[in-house]
């Protein structure tokens, strides 16, 4: 948990360990062959399950609304779980006020659509901001001592936190369930499949923050300087990079973008205080499915995620859709418990 990993010089030359966390962070750390590969199956594995599904319930209409709504979700639990395997990535913190920080967002958006009658969409303009400060605030009061000390200090504090923010929504919104409602919100058929406006906007707005977010860590100083302090924090203070800004600026981002996904799905879910442990425990089951700091990884995780939840209801009709999500995971967690596009240490 200390900035210092790998005790190596902070260079991004292909000499940086190729299991070291900057090249989790952006790509396959495999190769580009192995990437393919390891796609190839998981894209296999997902014709099975919806070949399987199609002889379960006899109607193709119903598997590709299934898969339809499965991808679109997926979208939106990529865009929450990149912001929390982003963290994971540089600053090792497991951060499981993720859900709650994302509730407040959701109820951010709420406050100002009632307030004031903005479009929901045009809350991002208050709640990204307003989570990007939030997230400095928290690392910077909470957690920027935490570098270094055990695992189990970082799990109370975040664990503790989440209660705090739980609670204080339940004292200041109350119990009752609130809704975000979308102006000229509309359905249309695509190949027999009905497509909502809110799922196809939630999944096109999660694809471009996703994109906005690995040209960030690619193509910018910014990011250079992100992945060098992920690779050896030590080596990267030495050259100059300010370690402890850079701590505050990555987990403001990855909280930022959990108020993104939180404005996006606003309008698709009821909101409540502990909405976020929901789509928290989603969040991490995708992490750790994409490969634990691996923001591509996290991306693909999460249609997989949102594609196995939705055809899950069609598997065993009457049971939670979250039933056959933790099946997958333990599967994976038993055959390759560094995650689909990890790599053993």
């Amino acid at each position: 948990m200390s900035d210092t990993k790998n005790g190596g010089a902070a260079t991004l030359d292909p000499a940086t360990p190729e299991s070291s966390p900057a090249r989790r962070l952006l790509a396959a750390p495999d190769g580009t062959g192995a990437l393919l590969r390891r796609a190839g199956v998981v894209g296999g594995l997902a014709v099975i399950a919806i070949a399987v599904a199609l002889l379960k319930s006899g109607s193709g209409l119903v598997v590709w609304q299934s898969v339809v709504t499965g991808l679109l979700m997926g979208g939106l639990y990529g865009l929450i779980a990149m912001g929390l395997t982003l963290i994971f990535g540089v600053l090792d913190i497991v951060n499981f006020a993720h859900g709650a920080l994302l509730a407040i967002a959701m109820f951010i958006a709420f406050g100002v659509v009632q307030g004031t009658g903005l479009h929901p969409y045009l809350t991002l303009l208050v709640a990204v901001p307003a989570l990007f400060l939030i997230g400095a605030a928290v690392h910077r009061g909470l957690l920027s001592g935490t570098g270094g000390a055990s695992l189990e200090n970082q799990l109370l504090i975040t664990l503790g936190l989440s209660l705090l923010l739980e609670n204080g929504l339940l004292m200041f919104f109350g119990a009752e369930p609130k809704n975000v409602s979308l102006p000229g919100d509309f359905q249309f058929s695509l190949f027999g499949a009905v497509v909502a406006g809110g799922r196809l906007y939630a999944f096109l707005g999660a694809l471009l923050i996703g994109a906005v977010l690995f040209w960030l860590l690619r193509r910018t100083r910014f990011g250079t300087a992100i992945r060098a302090v992920a690779a050896n924090g030590q080596g990267a203070e030495l050259v100059g990079v300010n370690v402890r800004r850079v701590h505050t600026l990555t987990f403001a981002i990855g909280t930022a973008c959990a108020g993104a996904a939180a404005v996006l799905a606003a309008p698709l879910v009821t909101v409540t205080p502990t909405l976020g442990e929901q789509f928290n425990i989603t969040a991490f089951v995708v992490v750790v499915l994409g490969g634990m700091g691996n923001v591509a990884g996290a991306l693909v995780g999460g249609l997989l995620i949102g594609l196995v939840e939705q055809l899950t209801t069609i598997y065993m009709d009457g049971q939670s859709s979250l039933l056959g999500v933790f099946v997958v995971f333990l599967i994976v967690l038993f055959l390759r418990p560094q995650g689909l596009f990890g790599r053993r240490a």
